[in-house]
């Protein structure tokens, strides 16, 4: 995940006169100011959205449709439009809500706490109408501490380096019906899950036009046809939650209900997943329950106290990030995070939420020295409250959401990760598979001649691929801050490193595990990823670049196609060695199975720029086997050495098998054969 962010500092009492500058920059800066309300308005106290129940559950920890409740909603009360808004402070003395509608002043529009001590406070006022800027401004209890923040459940947020929150509706009319249905038909079965990781703000630029990214709508309009041509079934967005800082990818979240409006509306966002759905293609959202950044507005030191955050930096402080981490044993923070996650599942129709970095989440000592981090009450280094957390966190969505996603980037050998929570497991369906992806590029980094020295590094991740349901990433982290882009890692001359680059494809195809590639990866970009600029689009112009397009393409129909690539990706019966002991010439071969023993595949490597002419290879069936795919084909960049169609099984014993076959292995090339039924 991006390290990025900005120096995080605390919330500090300000000279009244920095105050007063910058409460006139903020006016400055926003929409413009609408004429003053002349006089106090009156606030309902008896105006609530909330019932005795919504409180007890809130308290509990297991209210998950917050959203329903907190934040900005235009109502009509006693025969007047307006807007209801909630918070929870409970450390606070006061708190009034600010916005262009009345000069961004102060104790004005007074918010009254509610009478059980819950800590949340609430009011409605006339005449606060649709797209109006506002904040909540707080005196707290302690240290006559003052701050205006964003709400943490807006809608909508000014575009930054603006901070402001928006009154915003949601409603909108999905035309997805069609997907939904089917989504629910085949949850729970085996599928593939091709999915193209990418980041909103980069994937395609407008340079006659400053550069500037794509909106939501243009979007719309280009992506779900490109990635419909190109095969995959899935879509995963590094964060859309508004972000202040756009270095940080979207992974330094301030608006957590709210996609960043530096692309569009809510709407604008819902007519691309529509659009999305609609062509094919699943939606899976980068989501970040692990930590959030120090900006002001934000989360951090909510109420004058640490709110949301510990208390202690031992516990509440991430050193990586310079970012704040969620007190997970608080039950209002903990509900706070979980309907969110549901949120965007139900307001959104997301299909799957990637959680990123679990790993700090389960360790107390996660980047930490010694001293700088405190055990559990057992002893011990696992964060027990953040596990508690992750494990209801996935039932929920189970019983809200079965045929959604959650899928884990945890980079340690954490026990279970995508076991079931009444197995002892976190819970996720699946887990990106880190160690192959470092594992696999490390080894292609290698010149080929000495890649026979490091076999076991190309067959190490079949010994634990069943441990957990895996996805195989290659994904953004690997190709930014001077580690190059994927076909830039590999040796050789271009040629070589196309055809290393075609090779790691159809491996990573071939592999047992879902399969997920970040943008610009399946044209062979050259230049490591800029969240400042556009792809290399025009490099498909070029045959070797437009070759791994269609190599791509290819792939994912296959991929989608034969249910030996898919139906058993995550069980040990599933895939079979034919041979991985030919370190001499770094070639290995193996099966994938699916359900049926008539839905079968051979998969063969060679990792070698050397052709391997008549090499011979075990075959678990006598009959006619057709090779269907071939990375070196012409049509891909390669040599085009190929085997074709109608090769005849042989009784001739190898690698342990009655029968054999005789191929024609192309440099740096995979295969894949198929039995003819």
């Amino acid at each position: 995940m991006a390290k990025r962010t900005k120096k995080a500092e605390m919330p500090e009492k300000k000279d009244p006169a920095e105050v007063l500058a910058e409460k006139v920059l903020d006016v400055i800066v926003s929409k413009p100011r609408r004429k003053a309300v002349p006089k106090e308005p009156e606030t309902p106290a008896h105006c609530t959205r909330f019932s005795e129940f919504d409180i007890h559950l809130f308290r509990e920890g297991r209210h998950y449709k917050l959203y329903e409740k907190f934040g900005a909603h235009l109502m009509t009360y006693n025969g007047e439009k307006g807007t209801y808004f909630a918070l929870w402070a409970p450390n606070a003395e006061a708190v009034s809500v600010i916005g262009n509608f009345n000069g961004w002043r102060p104790g004005e529009y007074k918010l009254n706490p509610r009478f059980d001590h819950s800590g949340i406070w609430e009011g409605f006022f006339p005449g606060i109408g649709h797209g109006e800027l506002y904040k909540y401004h707080i005196r707290s209890h302690h240290n006559g501490f003052e701050v205006a923040k964003a709400d943490p459940f807006g809608y909508l947020c000014e575009e930054p380096p603006r901070t402001a929150s928006v009154v915003w509706d949601i409603d909108y009319t999905w035309n997805d019906k069609k997907w939904l249905e089917n989504r629910r038909e085949n949850a729970g079965k085996s599928q593939p899950y091709s999915v193209y990781e990418m980041h909103l703000g980069s994937w395609k630029r407008v340079p006659e036009e400053n550069n500037r990214h794509l909106t939501y709508l243009e979007l719309a309009k280009e992506l779900p046809a490109y990635l419909n041509e190109l095969g995959f079934t899935h879509v995963e967005f590094m964060p859309v939650m508004e972000h202040p800082f756009y270095g940080s990818w979207g992974y330094q979240v301030t608006g957590y209900f709210a996609p960043s409006s530096r692309f569009g509306s809510p709407q604008d966002f819902m007519y691309l997943v529509n659009a999305l759905h609609e062509e094919g293609i699943g939606v899976i959202l980068d989501w970040v329950p692990s930590h959030f950044p120090s900006d002001e507005h934000g989360l951090v030191y909510f109420d004058g106290t640490h709110l949301y955050e510990h208390a202690d930096p031992r516990k509440g402080f991430h050193p990586d990030w310079q970012s704040y981490i969620f007190n997970y044993g608080r039950n209002e923070v903990k509900a706070f995070l979980i309907s969110n996650a549901l949120f965007w599942l139900e307001k959104y129709h997301a299909d799957g939420l990637r959680v990123d970095a679990v790993a700090s989440m389960l360790y107390l000592d996660y980047s930490r020295k010694a001293g700088e981090w405190i055990p559990n009450e057992h002893g011990g280094r696992e964060n027990l409250e953040a596990i508690a957390f992750i494990r209801e966190f996935n039932d929920a969505i189970r019983e809200a959401h079965p045929d959604t996603v959650t899928i884990a980037e945890e980079s340690t050998a954490w026990p279970g990760v995508s076991k079931p929570t009444y197995l002892g497991g976190l819970g996720f369906d699946m887990k990106w598979m880190m160690g192959w992806m470092h594992d696999t590029l490390k080894y292609l980094e290698m010149e080929p001649i000495y890649r026979q020295y490091h076999q076991g590094q190309i067959t190490f991740s079949i010994i634990y691929a069943f441990a957990e349901n895996f996805m195989l990433p290659l994904s953004h982290d690997e190709v930014v801050y001077g580690k190059k882009a994927l076909v830039r890692k590999m040796p050789g001359d271009e040629w070589q490193q196309f055809a290393n680059l075609r090779l790691l494809y159809g491996y990573m195809y071939g592999h047992p595990g879902t399969k997920l590639l970040f943008m610009g990866g399946e044209f062979g970009q050259t230049s490591e990823w800029a969240h400042e600029s556009s792809l290399e689009w025009h490099l498909t112009q070029y045959p070797i670049h437009a070759g791994v397009q269609k190599m791509l393409q290819k792939l994912n129909h296959l991929y989608k196609h034969e249910k030996a690539l898919y139906e058993r990706s995550f069980e040990a019966g599933g895939f079979e060695w034919i041979d991985l002991h030919d370190a001499a010439n770094s070639v290995i071969s193996f099966l994938r199975k699916g359900n049926s023993e008539e839905d079968q595949l051979i998969v063969v490597c060679n990792f070698t720029p050397v052709p391997r002419e008549n090499y011979r290879i075990g075959l678990p069936e006598n009959g006619i086997w057709d090779e269907i795919f071939n990375s070196d084909s012409s049509e891909f960049g390669g040599s085009d050495l190929q085997n074709g169609i109608g090769l005849e099984a042989e009784s001739l014993t190898a690698h342990g098998r009655d029968f054999s076959i005789s191929l024609a292995l192309p440099p740096l090339g995979v295969i894949y054969l198929k039995l003819r039924r």
